[in-house]
C-alpha cells in the first residue's frame, strides 16, 4: 500500500495565518499526551507561535490538502533555536555554516496526517537546503512528541532541556543534533 503525500512548498507570508492555526490545534491535540493541561496551554501560546522570519527567508514549509494546511516546518540560518522562551538580542544573528549548525524550527502536523511522512519530507527538505548553503549539521529543540520523528531521521539527543515560557511555565524538551550528510535512519 502507498501512502499519500500531499505537494510540498515553500510558504509565503499569505499562509500565516493558516499555519499559525494549525500549530495551535497540532499542539492542542498532541501535546496532551506528554504534558499536562498547563504546560499544554502554555505551549499552545507560546511555543506555537510562528516566526515570520523563517517565512521571509524562505526557509519554511507547508503540506496542503485541499487548500488546507496539514504540516509545517523549516530550517534557519539565523542563531534563534526556538520559540517559546521570548526573544533574545543575537536571535537574528547569521549563523556560520562553517563552524555552527542550521537550526530546525516550528515543525507541526494536524493530527489527522500523523505518521505520514509529511514530517520526514520536511525535514529532508530542510537538510538539503542547509547542506546547499554550505551547513554540515542540524540542531533543534524538540519538544517530547516531535523526539520519535527525529529520533527517525538521524537527529540523536545531546540533552534535556526544559524551556520556561513567558508566563513561567516549564516545559521539557530535548537539544537534538544531526550530521547533515549522516544517512537517514530506516523507518518512523
Amino acid at each position: 500500500m502507498t501512502t499519500y503525500t500531499p505537494p510540498q512548498r515553500t510558504a509565503t507570508l499569505a499562509d500565516a495565518p493558516a499555519i499559525a492555526a494549525l500549530m495551535r490545534a497540532s499542539v492542542l491535540e498532541l501535546f496532551p499526551r506528554f504534558y499536562d493541561e498547563r504546560q499544554t496551554a502554555s505551549a499552545a501560546e507560546h511555543i506555537a507561535h510562528l516566526d515570520l522570519r523563517l517565512i521571509e527567508d524562505g526557509t519554511y514549509f507547508v503540506h496542503e490538502v485541499d487548500g488546507e494546511i496539514v504540516a509545517c516546518g523549516g530550517w534557519s540560518r539565523r542563531n534563534k533555536m526556538h520559540a517559546g522562551a521570548g526573544d533574545a538580542a543575537d536571535d537574528d544573528r547569521p549563523l556560520d555554516p562553517a563552524t555552527e549548525p542550521a537550526r530546525v524550527r516550528a515543525m507541526f502536523v494536524r493530527g489527522d496526517w500523523t505518521r505520514r511522512g509529511l514530517g520526514r519530507a520536511i525535514l529532508e527538505s530542510c537538510r538539503l537546503a542547509a547542506k546547499a548553503e554550505g551547513f554540515t549539521s542540524l540542531t533543534l529543540t524538540a519538544t517530547m512528541p516531535g523526539v520519535p520523528l527525529y529520533r527517525a531521521f538521524g537527529f540523536t539527543e545531546v540533552e534535556r532541556v526544559t524551556v520556561t515560557t513567558p508566563d513561567g511555565v516549564d516545559v521539557p524538551g530535548a537539544v537534538m543534533v544531526r550530521d547533515i550528510d549522516r544517512p537517514d535512519s530506516i523507518g518512523e
